[in-house]
């Protein structure tokens, strides 16, 4: 794209927006574990570690899901995995059924956390430990999770830069009582009130699950016959890149390609759009989620081994855009 002053002005202000928001970030700083490669050592021999899934239909659920299976399996434990498929009543019931098998330690996948946290307290006050991947509970003792704080800034600032520090936006806003969806909602929030000239249009979006392709299609599809005229919206903004795949064939479908797309986890049919140069998806931060699930292990085995955990560790996230999806989809085994 040509530089012009406009674009030039808003680069420079996101330069120091970003440094802003590092500032924010060393508050919490003393509370993050990074992920480290080496095992040293590590082993759950003889231990039993239940993995509660709340959902295995999302790519990156389903990577960290299996990743926490075979991580256990390596270091010689017995995984005991179950998986809720989207049912909150499933779900509290699992919990309830691992938790009267007295396992060594649970790990949570995900989840709302007013429907998980109590019962993740009922294990801590059983005797057992619990851990979580994207799940920010007082109850949990570590939690391993991308850095969602700064997801979600990277990626508002890549949505602001792109559209030139103006227009309207659609955001998908279903999901804020999941952690890692309200971080990053909150970030992109925060960018925004830095732009005047930039409006989230409301009412927000509401994403679903099931059927959220068909959905976030269904929905997009409205509001761009709601705002016809080319430049009256931007940007199609989502906390995870399954609406961002329906928004975009929403887009493609009519013809309404101008306007981009920006979404969350690096789904392999997402990082496709972003490398198709006619695709308006023009964005997605790419998780690692299978380092994430096994990471989560290897907290256990540190645990169990009698070491000090941090309350959150972070496994790097990777933004992709056009001009860089192809190298992120090499790192993350992708392309």
């Amino acid at each position: 794209m040509t530089d012009t002053p406009s674009h030039s002005l808003v680069r420079r202000d996101l330069f120091k927006l970003a440094a802003a928001a590092g500032v924010t970030m060393a508050g919490v700083s003393a509370l993050t574990g990074r992920a480290a490669a080496a095992d040293d050592g590590l082993s759950l021999k003889g231990k039993r570690i239940a993995i509660s899934a709340t959902g295995t239909d999302h790519f990156f659920d389903l990577q960290a899901y299996n990743a926490q299976i075979a991580e256990v399996k390596r270091l010689g434990g017995e995984p005991i995995a179950v998986d809720a498929g989207r049912n909150d009543g499933k779900l509290v019931a699992q919990l309830q059924t691992l938790i009267a098998q007295k396992p060594d330690a649970i790990v949570q996948i995900l989840g709302t956390l007013s429907v998980i946290d109590p019962w993740l307290k009922r294990a801590r006050d059983a005797g057992i430990p619990v851990l979580t991947v994207d799940v920010g509970s007082t109850n949990s003792l570590n939690n391993t999770t991308s850095d969602n704080w700064g997801i979600g800034k990277d990626l508002a600032l890549q949505l602001i830069s792109d559209i030139g520090g103006e227009g309207n936006i659609v955001v998908f806003n279903g999901f804020y009582g999941v952690t890692p969806c309200a971080i990053r909602y909150d970030q992109l929030v925060n960018v925004v009130k830095y732009f005047p000239k930039v409006k989230i249009l409301q009412p927000e979006l509401r994403d679903v699950i099931p059927n959220t392709v068909q959905d976030a299609f269904t929905q997009i599809t409205a509001i761009l016959n709601k705002y016809p005229e080319k430049g009256s919206i931007k940007a199609i903004w989502s906390a995870w890149d399954i609406p961002q795949l329906g928004a975009t064939q929403a887009l493609a479908a009519a013809g309404r390609t101008e306007i981009k797309t920006y979404g969350v986890d690096g789904s392999p049919e997402v990082l496709q759009l972003v490398a198709d140069p006619k695709s308006p998806a023009a964005a997605d931060a790419a998780q690692q989620p299978a380092e994430i699930g096994r990471t989560a292990i290897r907290n256990v085995a540190r645990l169990l081994a009698g070491q000090t955990l941090p309350r959150e560790t972070y496994v790097p996230a990777l933004l992709a855009n056009k001009a860089n999806v192809g190298e992120v989809s090499r790192q993350l085994g992708l392309g």
